[in-house]
């Protein structure tokens, strides 16, 4: 279809400012924290506590599911650092330790809340294209 100038499409791009330049100091934050916070463990964790609140170390783990314990401590130490999660040691004996979310942690799950919906509400969709992906003939290797 061919567009004329006083299309809106084309009007409403033209009206676009060109993109700002970014704080490299910001951007590297940013790709820091979602390569930090955006794995597997963090997610899963991040959400364990959002449901439960204050845990145990022991209660996380078995919620999680098959996280190894050394996985679990290197990852709520990096959430503790991140500032999401609170750990908090009992003076008692045995000692008692637990964690919760912080409040930045948990804005951190709301916004994750956005992507959980989406992925809820184009799951099909996406099923659908990865089943036309796996169908087609393999393509050559790049070279």
């Amino acid at each position: 279809m061919k567009r004329h100038a006083a299309d809106p499409v084309i009007e409403n791009r033209r009206k676009v400012p060109p993109p700002t330049e970014t704080d490299p100091v910001i951007e590297a934050l940013v790709q820091d924290i979602i390569a930090k916070v955006a794995d597997k463990w963090t997610m899963l964790i991040l959400e364990v506590l959002e449901e439960n609140g204050t845990l145990r170390f022991t209660q996380i783990g078995r919620l999680v599911g098959t996280i190894s314990q050394k996985m679990l401590t290197k990852t709520l130490r990096q959430m503790e650092c991140d500032g999401l999660v609170r750990r908090t040691v009992h003076p008692v004996i045995p000692p008692h330790v637990d964690y919760d979310l912080t409040p930045l942690g948990r804005t951190l799950g709301s916004a994750f809340c956005g992507v959980w919906i989406w992925a809820e509400t184009h799951h099909a969709e996406i099923e659908e294209a990865r089943r036309l992906f796996n169908e087609q003939p393999p393509r050559p290797a790049l070279e």
